[in-house]
C-alpha cells in the first residue's frame, strides 16, 4: 500500500459508522447540514482529497463563488428520503487520471458561479413521483451560458512523502468572475474520543504550514504566493448544533469567516488542528487562475524550483504506463474510456475505520449509545475492527466496502495493480473482518446480509491475470500459489457457512435472500416468509454451483504442487454434482428449478402444505446458472491422478450424476472436458430467451428482467399476505420503494452479471468450439458461434460509453450539453446501472467500482499469450474485445 493516496471519502455524513441514534436512521441522525460543524468519529470527507494510509493527516480543496450559502468543502447530495429515487449526489465531477501508486492523480470538479441550489434540488426531487426522472443539477439552469468554474486538481509525487499539488480554475462563463480557493490541511480527530491520545498541531512556519503528529512526524505544506492563512480546530461546534455555551475555533470556522464574514471565527494565534490557505482570484472570461502547493515530510528550501518539470515528468510516466496497458487497443475513444475507468477505480480507494464493539459501547468521554443499539444493526459483528484501505463502490453513494462488488473491482484492478487486487480479496478473510462462523461481511448497512459468493471466482481470475503478467518475466512462473492457498483456506470457511446456513434442509437447494439483486422478485427475498413458506432460489443455488467449480479449479491448480489438495478438489467436484442433481429435481422429493416447458430456471416457492410453485419471472435469476461452467484440460488431469481416478469412479458408478451436467464422455474442442449445469439442449433454450430482443437482449447488453413482462407482468396471489404480488419490466429507476432507495434489477443493464455472462459464454466456446452455433439475435436468422455471441454482447456493453456514429455516448442520453459541449463530452460517468432501452446511466453516478469492469471488457485478448497460458495451465479464458472496438 502506498503511504499517500486518494483515500479521503466524499461522504462521511449519513453513514452507519457516524450514526449513534436509537432508530438507526443514519441519514437523519447526521445530515449534510451538520457535516461542516460536527467532527466525525470514524473518518473524514473532502473535495478531491488525499491522506496518508492511516488517515492521520488530510488535504482537500474548498471553494466559494461569492454567492453560495455554504463554503463548498464536500459534495452535496440527497439522502434516501429526499430523492424520488433514493440517495443521489447532485454534483458534476470526473476522475480523469491516476496511476496505481498515486504518483499522478487528476480530477475535475464543475462548480457553478451562481448560488448552489440546495433548497431547489431537495424540494423538487421530494415533489417528484417515482415515475418521474430525478431532478439534476443541470436541470436547475446553473450551467446556462456556461457560468461555471472548471476546477482541475492534480497531484504529482516527487517522492512517496513529497507531493506536488496544482489547482487550475477555468472561468467558462462570458464575464469576469471571482473565485475563492481554499486548500485545507487537517488532522482526523482521534483525540476527542480518547483522553489519553496526543493532540497534534498545525502552525504557521514562514510561508508554509507545518503539521506535527507523534506518529506521522512533521509535514510542511508549502504555498506558492502569499495567501491568507486560517486556523481552527477539527472539533464540533456545540454552540451552533446544540445551543451550548462554549468558546473555541470550531470545525466550521472557515465557513463562518469566509461566507458569514466573521473574523473572530478563526484563531488569531495561527495554530490548530485544521488549517487553510485562502486565495482570492478575479478571472477573466475564458481564462484560468493557477495555484501551486507542495506537501512534504521535509522542509523544502526552494519548494517550487523545478515544480513544472516534476509535474510534466509524472504526467509522462502516467502516459507511458497506460500506453503499455493500451497495446493492441487501437481505438482512441476506447483508450479514453478505459483510462478514465481505471482512474475511477484508483480514486475510489478509501480509508475505512469502524470498530463495531467501540461503536456499540460508545466512547468514554461521551454518553452511552441508546440501549436499542445492543440488539440492532451489526450488533452480532463485535469482532469487526476495520482500519484499512478498501476499493469502494462509490465514495459518495456507497462510501463503505461491499463484498461482492469488491470481487469485480479486483478483476479490473488486476490489469494495472495485481498486488493491490490480491490484497483486497485477502483482506475480507482476515480475522478482523471475516466472521468466526465463516461469513464474509456484506456491507456497512447490514454486515450479516448475504451477497453472491463470487470471491473464489475473483481470486482465480486475479491469479490468472497476475500469472500472465509474471510470465512476461519468466514463462515458467507457476503464479502466486501462496496467495491462492491463503484465499482458498479462508473460502473453505465461507463455503461451509453457506452450506450450513443457506441450505437449512440439506437438499442442495439454496436460499440466500436478496443476493444483491434487490427487487428482482415479487416480494422481499430478505424477509422471512409467513406461514412457513420458503424459497428455493435459482440464483442462490446456481451461485453455489459456480462456487463449487471455482473452488474445484483452485484446488486442482494447487494440487499440481501439493497433492493433498487433490482430495479437496474431489470434495468440490462431488458437491457440484449434487447441486446439479437437486436443480434438476431428482431425489429427496425435491422440485427442480429447471422448467422444461419454458426452457428457463425459476425460483420455487415452497408452501407449508407441500406445494412447490415455480415463480415464473423471467429474470436474471434464471440466467445465473450459466455461470456454473468450467473446462478441464487433459494435460491438467494428467497431473492430478488421484483426483482423476476418483472422478472417473464417480462418473462410472453414478450415471445419475454424470448424465446431469454434460456429455462428459464426449470430448470437446482439444479433448477438454466440460462441467456445467447446462447440457447442450438446456443451454440453447436459455440462450434463445437471453438473445431475444423482445426479452433480455438490449442494444446495450442483457437486461435484468425480460422485456416480455412490460406487456405481460407476472402476478402471484400470496394467501399468507392476502394480496396479489406483481413483477413488471422497469428499464431504469425503480417505481417501488418496497425494496429501498434507487435499487432496481427489474430491467436495467448491470455490468457485473453481464460480465459473467460474457466470460461464461467464452468458457462454453472453449469446450464446444466453432461447430456449436446459436441464432443471435433470436429471430434474426444469423447463426453465430458462442464466442461470437460473447463478442456481440461485449460490443453492446462497450457502446454505452463509446461515441456512436454521430458522436454521441448513450450513457449521457438525456442531456445534449453533455454530448456536444467540448468541456463535457469526453468526461465519462460510470453509473451503477443502465437503462435497458436507451443505455443512459442510472443510479449512483460514480460507481466505477463494478462498472469499472468495462476496462477489462475493452482490453484486447492477447491471443499468443492466451494460447501459451492455456497450454501450460489448463485454463486461459480471458474477457475482452477482439477487434470489436475497432468496428464501432
Amino acid at each position: 500500500m502506498t503511504l499517500w493516496g486518494p483515500y479521503v471519502s466524499e461522504r462521511q455524513w449519513g453513514t452507519v459508522r457516524e450514526d449513534y441514534s436509537a432508530d438507526g436512521n443514519a441519514w437523519e441522525y447526521f445530515p449534510h447540514d451538520m457535516a461542516r460543524s460536527r467532527a466525525y468519529r470514524w473518518g473524514e470527507d473532502g473535495l478531491a482529497g488525499i491522506c496518508d494510509e492511516a488517515q492521520t493527516l488530510c488535504f482537500a480543496l474548498a471553494l466559494w463563488n461569492g454567492r453560495d450559502p455554504i463554503l463548498k468543502e464536500r459534495l452535496f447530495g440527497l439522502s434516501n428520503s429526499e430523492g424520488n429515487h433514493g440517495e443521489d449526489v447532485k454534483e458534476y465531477y470526473y476522475y480523469l487520471d491516476a496511476t496505481p501508486t498515486h504518483s499522478y492523480l487528476k480530477m475535475l470538479y464543475k462548480y457553478p458561479q451562481a448560488a448552489y441550489p440546495y433548497h431547489e434540488l431537495v424540494e423538487e426531487n421530494r415533489r417528484r413521483s417515482l415515475s418521474e426522472n430525478e431532478f439534476e443539477l443541470i436541470d436547475t439552469g446553473v450551467f446556462e451560458e456556461d457560468r461555471y468554474w472548471d476546477v482541475f486538481v492534480e497531484y504529482a509525487k516527487a517522492a512517496g512523502d513529497d507531493i506536488l499539488i496544482q489547482i487550475k480554475v477555468y472561468n467558462r462563463g462570458p464575464d469576469s468572475a471571482r473565485i475563492h480557493v481554499l486548500p485545507q490541511l487537517w488532522f482526523r480527530n482521534t483525540w476527542s474520543w480518547n483522553a489519553s491520545a496526543d493532540k497534534p498541531s498545525i502552525k504557521a512556519d514562514g510561508s508554509a504550514l507545518v503539521a506535527q503528529h507523534t506518529k506521522l512526524g512533521k509535514y510542511w505544506l508549502h504555498v506558492d504566493g502569499n495567501p491568507t492563512k486560517l486556523f481552527c480546530e477539527n472539533e464540533t461546534n456545540v454552540v451552533r448544533l446544540y445551543g451550548l455555551q462554549a468558546k473555541g475555533y470550531f470545525k466550521d470556522a472557515f465557513h463562518e469567516h469566509i461566507v458569514n464574514k466573521n473574523p473572530d471565527a478563526v484563531n488569531p494565534a495561527q495554530e490548530g488542528t485544521k488549517a487553510g490557505v485562502l486565495f482570492i482570484a478575479d478571472v477573466a472570461a475564458g481564462m484560468a487562475a493557477q495555484f501551486q502547493l507542495r506537501l512534504s515530510s521535509t522542509q523544502q528550501h526552494s519548494p517550487f524550483l523545478g515544480f513544472e518539470d516534476i509535474l510534466a515528468q509524472q504526467r509522462k510516466q502516467a502516459d507511458d504506463f497506460y500506453a503499455e496497458i493500451h497495446k493492441g487497443l487501437g481505438d482512441e475513444d476506447a483508450r479514453l474510456v478505459q483510462r478514465q475507468a481505471f482512474a475511477g477505480m484508483i480514486w475510489s480507494k478509501q480509508f475505512y475505520s469502524y470498530n463495531v464493539r467501540k461503536w456499540l459501547g460508545g466512547d468514554p468521554a461521551y454518553p452511552r449509545p441508546p440501549a436499542q443499539r445492543q440488539t440492532g444493526r451489526n450488533s452480532d459483528w463485535i469482532h469487526l475492527d476495520g482500519n484499512s484501505i478498501f476499493s469502494m463502490p462509490d465514495k459518495w453513494e456507497y462510501p463503505w466496502f461491499a463484498a461482492w462488488d469488491l470481487g469485480f473491482h479486483a478483476i479490473a484492478l488486476s490489469l494495472i495493480d495485481s498486488q493491490f487486487a490480491k490484497q483486497q480479496l485477502l483482506q475480507l478473510g482476515r480475522a478482523w473482518y471475516l466472521n468466526p462462523n465463516g461469513q464474509i461481511p456484506a456491507y456497512e448497512w447490514n454486515f450479516g446480509d448475504t451477497n453472491p459468493p463470487v470471491h473464489a471466482w475473483a481470486a482465480w481470475r486475479v491469479f490468472q491475470i497476475d500469472r500472465k503478467n509474471r510470465r512476461v518475466q519468466n514463462r515458467h512462473d507457476p503464479g502466486d500459489l501462496v496467495f491462492l492457498k491463503r484465499v482458498f483456506l479462508k473460502l473453505l470457511l465461507h463455503f461451509t457457512w453457506w452450506v450450513n446456513r443457506k441450505d437449512k434442509r440439506g437438499r442442495n437447494l439454496f436460499e440466500g435472500g436478496f443476493l444483491g439483486l434487490d427487487n428482482i422478485g415479487v416480494f422481499d427475498r430478505d424477509l422471512k416468509l409467513p406461514g412457513g413458506a420458503y424459497l428455493s432460489q435459482s440464483d442462490g443455488t446456481a451461485w453455489m454451483a459456480m462456487y463449487s467449480l471455482n473452488m474445484l479449479r483452485i484446488a486442482l491448480e494447487i494440487a499440481q504442487y501439493d497433492p493433498a489438495f487433490e482430495f479437496m478438489a474431489t470434495k468440490f467436484f462431488e458437491h457440484f454434482l449434487y447441486i446439479a442433481r437437486a436443480m434438476t429435481g431428482m431425489g429427496q422429493e425435491t422440485v427442480g428449478l429447471w422448467d422444461e416447458q419454458d426452457g428457463f430456471y425459476y425460483d420455487v416457492l415452497n408452501l407449508a402444505d407441500g406445494q412447490a410453485i415455480p415463480l415464473r419471472v423471467r429474470s436474471m435469476v434464471g440466467l445465473i446458472p450459466l455461470f456454473a461452467v468450467e473446462t478441464l484440460e487433459p494435460e491438467l488431469l494428467a497431473k492430478v491422478p488421484n483426483f482423476r481416478r476418483r472422478m472417473e469412479w464417480i462418473l462410472e458408478h453414478r450415471p445419475d450424476l454424470s448424465n446431469l451436467v454434460s456429455r462428459w464422455n464426449v470430448p470437446g474442442s482439444g479433448e477438454r472436458r466440460l462441467l456445467s449445469l447446462l447440457r447442450g439442449h438446456r443451454m440453447k433454450a436459455l440462450l434463445k430467451r437471453m438473445l431475444d430482443p423482445g426479452e433480455f437482449l438490449s442494444d446495450f447488453g442483457v437486461r435484468a428482467v425480460s422485456r416480455f413482462h412490460r406487456e405481460s407482468p407476472y402476478s402471484h396471489w400470496f394467501p399468507a399476505v392476502g394480496k396479489m404480488l406483481t413483477v413488471d419490466y422497469e428499464p431504469a429507476e425503480s417505481r417501488s420503494r418496497l425494496f429501498g432507495g434507487n435499487s432496481n434489477w427489474r430491467g436495467p443493464i448491470w455490468f457485473p452479471v453481464n460480465f459473467l455472462i460474457v466470460e461464461s459464454l467464452q468458457k462454453f466456446h472453449h469446450y464446444y468450439g466453432d461447430d456449436f452455433k446459436v441464432e443471435c439475435p433470436t429471430g434474426s436468422g444469423q447463426l453465430r458461434t458462442i464466442d461470437q455471441v460473447a463478442d456481440e454482447l461485449t460490443k453492446r456493453l462497450a457502446s454505452i460509453f463509446l461515441k456512436n456514429g454521430v458522436g454521441m455516448r448513450p450513457v449521457n442520453a438525456l442531456y445534449p450539453k453533455f454530448q456536444r459541449d467540448p468541456n463535457f463530452r469526453d468526461y465519462i460517468p460510470f453509473h451503477e446501472y443502465f437503462d435497458g432501452d436507451i443505455g443512459r446511466g442510472v443510479g449512483a453516478s460514480h460507481q466505477t467500482g463494478w462498472t469499472g469492469i468495462i476496462a477489462k471488457l475493452l482490453q484486447p485478448r492477447d491471443e499468443e499469450n492466451e494460447i501459451r497460458d492455456k497450454s501450460q495451465s489448463g485454463d486461459g479464458v480471458t474477457v475482452g474485445l477482439t477487434d470489436v472496438v475497432r468496428s464501432l
